[in-house]
């Protein structure tokens, strides 16, 4: 050998990694359901990461909001103010008001490849909408 010279890779020429799923050219169709940035079709699933096929992904999705229950200061200060004129001033301490914050963490899953998304929620109700349209995206994938 040479001085200088680079001594000869072991197990041969440098090969570049294979991916380990083949890309799957699928044809599109009309988007059934939309959850964050994912859009769901028939045949595939369309997310920033690469297009899935539908037929044997994964789909997870976690509730990460969180609902909080206070009694507002309209109701504190009416309740100051007629506690004083009468007990039934006291009444205004029952009002409630809720806030609801936070997101759902969204997962899809096929083979080695994943995407994860949030999607922002203020109300109950939006969480309920989340987690369906995932429960729909997870029957077009059986």
């Amino acid at each position: 050998m040479q001085p200088g010279a680079f001594p000869p890779p072991v197990g041969g020429p440098y090969q570049p990694p294979q991916p380990q799923q083949p890309l799957i050219a699928l044809p599109a169709g009309p988007v059934l359901v939309t959850i964050g940035d994912i859009s769901v079709e028939q045949q595939r699933i369309v997310t920033p990461a690469g297009v899935l096929p539908t037929h044997g992904t994964n789909w997870s999705a976690m509730d990460m909001s969180r609902t909080e229950e206070k009694i507002p200061g309209w109701a504190i200060v009416l309740a100051i103010i007629f506690a004083l004129a009468c007990l039934l001033g006291l009444l205004f301490l029952l009002c409630k008001e809720r806030k609801t914050t936070g997101f759902v963490q969204i997962t899809v899953q096929n083979g080695n490849r994943t995407h994860n998304t949030h999607v922002g929620v203020t109300s109950p109700q939006q969480v309920a909408d989340v987690l369906a349209r995932v429960n729909f995206a997870r029957s077009l994938c059986v």
